[in-house]
């Protein structure tokens, strides 16, 4: 590819991801302009990182610009989140903020500002794929009579040299048109190594610490966030019931158990061990947050009751945390000729929450725009409204979706 004269706009957060990606392009021979975005944000966290980001461009000597998208942040990553969370399921504002903002009204606004590239920090290795695909030539009476090769470039996204770091999972939504002007430098190099080279290159962010959890949250917890749109409301916490080991001797009901919502014959009854301040404010997975004590080991949300206003929590190794099939929505496949192997399964190697280690499954086609994950295993603290995203052995992702169930 050619590198000199190309013009790439860097995403700076004011981290050191961004900040040695922009760095590492320079050293490359791009014409390296920096750009920082205004978004929502709780905390004033946010001032301090566009003060670094444009203290880094000026260490670089490279332009740097602010682009301010803090109305079109929080209607499109924040109301959308709070929307998800009033409706009852688990929303991914990471992912959104990705699709909306960084690929979104960054790309484009870089884009018209004459950008041939965008690129960001993430962790993620991008390929470019050569595909050979043949052509039949036809005659009047409908026989092929020949072929000729049209080769064509598809780009692939693969997980990152380090596993640990990978952020694959928060780009599913990317698509071949976007991706044919991204660049990710760091995708190659360990978080240590990418330490080393931010002091290399002097970068005053070298030793800054990675931001956790929501962006635009900061130190602000979640639940007191959303509490200031959803009202709380009292409500029970429900213990799951306990499953009767096969051999207890105990004998089995006839039919299903008439009892609270999860239960069904061969377990105990539910009872209330404890109080909430709002089953719209938990999530499936959930250890913390509801006020419940005397329990001798974890416990965690493995249901919730908008109606009733009730949540229940099981033990680490109750079969209710886990689930084998899954229904995926709104399902983009990042390489399009993968679509073709979709005719009726696939096997692939997928996830349903970030740094969950990646399981086999096989994925079907059910109708249009709906498909299923079969997971060979069952899988833990699967969430409706997060994103389920499946990869070939090798690495390569290959697309994702919106888990239903």
């Amino acid at each position: 590819m050619k590198k000199k004269g190309n013009k790439v706009f860097v995403a700076m957060s004011g981290g050191v991801d961004s900040s040695v990606a922009a760095a590492l392009l320079i050293k490359q021979g791009y014409d390296v302009i920096g750009a920082h975005m205004k978004c929502f944000n709780v905390d004033g966290c946010a001032e301090r990182d566009a003060e670094d980001a444009r203290r880094v461009a000026e260490q670089l000597k490279i332009p740097f610009y602010v682009f301010d998208f803090e109305k079109e942040y929080k209607e499109r990553v924040v109301d959308y989140m709070i929307k998800g969370y009033k409706s009852g399921i688990t929303p991914n504002p990471d992912v959104m903020c990705n699709k909306e903002i960084k690929f979104g009204l960054f790309f484009e606004k870089a884009r018209k500002l004459g950008a041939d590239f965008v690129a960001t920090g993430h962790y993620v290795r991008l390929r470019r794929t050569t595909i050979d695909k043949k052509q039949l030539t036809i005659d009047k009476t409908g026989q092929a009579v020949g072929q000729m090769s049209n080769v064509k470039c598809q780009m692939s996204l693969c997980t990152a040299r380090d596993l640990n770091k990978d952020q694959s999972y928060f780009l599913w939504t990317l698509t071949q048109k976007q991706l044919a002007h991204c660049l990710f430098p760091i995708g190659e190099y360990t978080k240590p190594r990418v330490r080393v080279l931010a002091k290399k290159f002097g970068l005053l962010t070298a030793v800054k610490k990675d931001s956790q959890g929501i962006c635009f949250l900061g130190q602000v917890s979640i639940r007191d966030f959303l509490k200031q749109y959803i009202k709380p409301k009292k409500g029970n916490v429900l213990l799951a019931p306990a499953v009767i080991p096969a051999n207890a001797g105990i004998q089995k009901r006839q039919g299903p158990a008439k009892m609270d919502s999860g239960s069904e014959a061969g377990m105990t009854s539910q009872r209330v061990v404890g109080t909430h301040e709002g089953a719209h404010l938990y999530t499936i997975g959930q250890r913390h947050g509801f006020g419940v004590g005397g329990l001798a080991t974890p416990h965690y949300v493995i249901s919730k009751d908008l109606k009733k206003n009730t949540i229940t929590i099981a033990p680490e190794n109750h079969p209710s945390l886990y689930q084998k099939e899954i229904t995926l929505t709104e399902v983009n496949f990042i390489r399009p000729s993968q679509m073709s192997k979709v005719n009726g399964q696939m096997s692939v190697m997928a996830r349903v929450r970030y740094r969950q280690p990646l399981a086999s499954a096989m994925f079907y086609k059910l109708k249009a725009k709906s498909y299923k994950l079969v997971f060979d295993k069952p899988q833990k603290f699967v969430a409706a409204g997060q994103s389920a995203v499946f990869y070939d052995v090798r690495g390569e992702m290959l697309g994702g979706g919106i888990i239903v169930v």
